[in-house]
């Protein structure tokens, strides 16, 4: 994997998210290296087409999948009873990125592309003049009648979207546009090498693939397969140089994918740092990282999804569910928006996350967030009591506002819910920016959460 670029005094919270966002190019690879968290912790799988009759007792650390890119994880605590509540935190897996359409297939002058379709909102400009690998899930055929879905993983620069000279486009110093269709098509190699490099000449002589053959060997020499076990695949391309810590003072991460694998490491790994008292809690806590939210999450494996409301009437035992959802209460944890030291117009003049100054709570008039009044207090009352940090953040009025998980998951489950996340910098570009000491200041709030949320509750009192 990629070397990191850490300082001897690097805590080793970022040391680890590090690792765990460089090994995560994909959906698929994020909920990999969770369960992987989780299993080291003592979590059982749990599967959905199974019945969990007398599976779940209190005590017990479970998790579920679904598509293999969302992930439940809860703990029970030890004088849990049905109809208790759910302490939730939820996040998301995925990213803006190029996927690789379902015939990517290209020729033009001689050089052999991959057609893409941009996923998401993402600054695409900045995939230009970058080293790309691939990433996903490849169908193998492993015999006439056994398949299985692997992992892939081609973590060196395979292919590149390379940007016209200037000599050729003189406007360009006008302003950097492209048309995603024609121009945002990486090479990954020349016909006239592919052809040398052939292994055989039955290679030649086979008519049009609906993938190039040099990306087909690439992933059967990565899976040690054949080229004719491939059956399909689900891949995206992502920057091959991985992320960093960075700045003059070791201040700063720099890395791909910090919306949202930042906040869904963070989760997770606070769960876990939380398990020291859950024999005393009454309640269950839970770690949703849906997928998709960055396309609308309206999927089989988004938030706007049962995932989250199937597994909790299993907990709860169905009619009770309607009374545990009115205890609990959910955490809706993604990246916010920075000041930006060179466009500090684009804040609101009294909320101006900034980085290393802690947590940030975010706020709508019009519901784009969940956060209410009573919400934002109990989240507040948690950092006060630890001495952390929390600012708070709204859109200029002239300015439309995006979205998260947190209003959708509160509009389907009716769980009181609160939208936060992390400032950063170049949100949605292939490299994005945040500050180390917010990843240690968020571990703590997220682990009170977990730890302190069920007694706080009790002290809140509304009509």
């Amino acid at each position: 994997m990629v070397k990191l670029a850490l300082s001897k005094t690097t805590p080793q919270t970022v040391a680890s998210f590090l690792s765990f966002i460089n090994k995560s190019p994909s959906p698929f690879h994020a909920v990999h290296e969770t369960i992987a968290s989780l299993s080291a912790a003592g979590f059982k799988p749990l599967r959905e087409e199974e019945s969990w009759k007398g599976a779940i007792q209190p005590g017990g650390k479970y998790y579920v999948t679904r598509n293999q890119s969302a992930i439940i994880a809860f703990a029970v605590g030890g004088k849990y009873k049905v109809g208790n509540g759910f302490h939730i935190i939820g996040a998301h897996t995925d990213s803006p990125c190029l996927k690789v359409k379902p015939i990517s297939n290209l020729e033009s002058q001689g050089w052999l592309q991959v057609g893409v379709e941009c996923y998401g909102g993402g600054l695409f400009h900045t995939w230009f003049d970058r080293d790309l690998g691939i990433a996903g899930r490849v169908i193998v055929r492993e015999s006439d009648s056994s398949f299985r879905s692997k992992l892939l993983l081609v973590n060196k620069p395979i292919m590149r979207i390379p940007t016209l000279a200037i000599h050729l486009d003189r406007e360009v110093s006008q302003g950097f546009s492209f048309n995603k269709e024609n121009h945002l098509r990486p090479v990954i190699a020349t016909a006239a090498r592919a052809q040398l490099e052939s292994t055989t000449s039955d290679d030649k002589d086979k008519p049009k693939s609906k993938h190039t053959s040099v990306l087909l060997q690439l992933i059967a020499k990565e899976l040690e397969i054949t080229v004719d076990q491939i059956c399909d695949f689900e891949l995206c391309l992502f920057d091959t140089q991985g992320g960093n810590v960075g700045g003059a003072l070791d201040e700063f991460i720099f890395a791909p994918r910090l919306d949202n694998l930042c906040c869904s490491w963070l989760s997770t790994q606070s769960l876990i740092s939380s398990l020291g008292n859950l024999d005393d809690d009454e309640n269950v806590r839970v770690v949703a990282l849906f997928d998709n939210e960055e396309v609308g999450s309206d999927s089989l494996m988004g938030a706007g999804s049962n995932f989250l409301q199937t597994v909790s009437e299993r907990i709860a035992q169905g009619e009770l569910c309607a009374a545990a959802a009115r205890k609990s209460f959910l955490v809706s944890a993604d990246m916010a928006h920075g000041v930006h030291p060179n466009y500090s117009e684009k804040h609101e003049m009294n909320h101006r996350p900034a980085l290393h100054a802690g947590p940030v709570i975010k706020y709508n008039a019009n519901e784009r967030y969940a956060t209410t009044g009573e919400s934002a207090f109990l989240l507040k009352e948690l950092a006060r009591r630890h001495n952390i940090d929390i600012q708070e953040f709204v859109v200029r009025q002239d300015t439309g506002c995006g979205s998260t998980i947190g209003p959708i998951l509160a509009t389907s489950t009716g769980i009181r819910t609160i939208d936060v996340g992390l400032a950063q910098l170049s949100m949605h570009s292939i490299r994005e920016m945040c500050g180390t000491e917010d990843l240690e200041k968020a571990m703590a709030w997220f682990t009170a959460f977990f730890s302190e949320f069920s007694a706080l509750d009790k002290c809140l009192k509304t009509n």
